[in-house]
């Protein structure tokens, strides 16, 4: 048997969208009520990471890559494990946790683009909010990639806000 520290870590992007406001978007999970999230997924073998992070944000919000800005990407990838009661019922127990690049983009289109409806929706709700409320919105075991991300892109957000 595999000791889950041999495991690897399953590649993912994450988007953190603003608005001109320099408001973030964050969804309430579908599957976890009370658990808010940016939008984020798997990349698929031999995928890109931006058309990835691009697939994802339309997958999960409606919001076509034409309605959005890239402003910025993290230098790396951050990582997080999983729980150790989540281990063997996420992706078969094949991996540890994920191995996330994060991209920031603003959204240049009104909000009537987001449609969280899709065919597989991920999210019940969705709403804007203040950069520093995400890491109390999110499950525990992501929270320091959340506070990583804020400071790695606050700066951008407040040149970027209008």
């Amino acid at each position: 048997m595999t000791k889950v520290k041999n495991l690897p870590y399953r590649a993912n992007v994450g988007i953190m969208l603003i608005n001109d406001a320099g408001k973030v978007w964050h969804g309430e999970r579908i599957d976890t009520p009370g658990a808010w999230q940016m939008p984020q997924g798997g990349v698929d073998e031999g995928e890109d990471l931006l058309a990835a992070a691009y697939r994802e944000l339309e997958e999960e919000t409606g919001i076509s890559s034409e309605h959005v800005e890239l402003i910025a990407q993290t230098d790396d990838y951050l990582t997080y494990d999983l729980p150790k009661e989540l281990q063997k019922k996420l992706w078969k127990g094949r991996y540890r946790g994920q191995k996330q690049m994060w991209f920031l983009m603003r959204l240049t289109a009104s909000d009537d683009v987001v449609k969280i409806d899709g065919h597989k929706p991920e999210f019940s709700q969705w709403r804007w909010g203040d950069i520093d409320d995400l890491p109390g919105m999110i499950v525990a075991f992501k929270r320091p990639i959340y506070t990583t991300l804020i400071k790695e892109f606050s700066s951008y957000i407040q040149e970027n806000a209008k």
